[in-house]
């Protein structure tokens, strides 16, 4: 078994997987590694940078779009590694980052799950781990945003879950509870592996020693309402998944309050991506 496995799942990224897949080749040093990349059915040419200047990555090609967690799944699945590192296609990695990861990773008894302070491109740092969204969480974040609850400690700790910028797992723990949901098409799915893992006794540990730059590129207003009845969606199934009947009626009351104010603002400033994007989601939640 080698050391690491790192997927990257791909959809239209050829240029950002170009510059993630360079760093990793340049920064990964003194450990047994192989990358996987699962590409999600691209048209911008990414499969043909593939093919001509990283023959050394395995590559799965899909004929869909299979989502965040669906197209890891596929990589994890081919994976051999005794760690497997979720890496998105616009992070760079710096100064031997994820021997570091790992090695940090061997010295918690008991992690199953782990990851490093991420970074915006100008240095500055990006909040990536949060509790997770019982509901008195859940309200917090739905009416303030994330930035009271997002965080990145200035040391090692525990936390409940971290973002799948770059998410390293355990084998162990994919062994014991399985891949990825694939009813969470992107976001939310890695809060619910982490909450899946710790009531299996696995712990999420954060390492800001390691730091990964993590680009964020700027979305389309259209990519951004998916964004939003993505969490919708995932927040509901999670909840139905995990919590108690009079619990995911609350949040769902919790979730059409949010957007029923999000849609009045969109009225009174005469905002049409507010209008569209929360009439949809509260339509969404059912």
């Amino acid at each position: 078994m080698i050391d690491l496995s790192i997927i990257i799942v791909n959809f239209n990224t050829e240029k950002l997987l170009r510059d993630c897949l360079q760093s990793v080749f340049k920064h990964t040093q003194n450990l047994s590694f192989e990358v996987i990349v699962v590409d999600n059915n691209s048209v911008d040419g990414s499969l043909k940078m593939l093919e001509k200047d990283f023959s050394q990555v395995r590559v799965v090609a899909s004929q869909k779009n299979l989502g965040f967690a669906g197209g890891n799944n596929e990589g994890i699945r081919k994976a051999k590694g005794e760690f497997i590192l979720l890496l998105n296609s616009d992070t760079k990695l710096e100064k031997n980052g994820f021997l570091k990861l790992v090695e940090l990773a061997k010295t918690k008894k008991n992690l199953g799950i782990c990851g490093p302070r991420l970074l915006n491109e100008d240095k500055t740092i990006q909040p990536s781990t949060m509790p997770f969204l019982r509901l008195p969480m859940a309200a917090i974040w739905l009416f303030t945003g994330d930035r009271f609850l997002k965080k990145s400690p200035s040391l090692s700790k525990r936390v409940d879950w971290l973002s799948g910028a770059c998410f390293l797992i355990k084998r162990e723990v994919i062994d014991q509870i399985g891949f990825l949901d694939e009813k969470f098409f992107m976001y939310v799915e890695e809060m619910e592996y982490a909450y899946r893992a710790s009531k299996k006794g696995f712990q999420c540990w954060f390492f800001p020693q390691v730091e990964v730059y993590h680009l964020e590129r700027g979305r389309s207003p259209e990519g951004k309402r998916r964004t939003i009845w993505w969490i919708y969606e995932g927040m509901v199934y999670f909840y139905q998944k995990h919590f108690a009947p009079w619990q995911v009626n609350v949040l769902k009351l919790l979730l059409k309050l949010k957007a029923v104010l999000a849609f009045c603002l969109g009225l009174i400033t005469k905002n049409s991506y507010l209008k569209k994007t929360y009439g949809k989601a509260f339509r969404m939640v059912g």
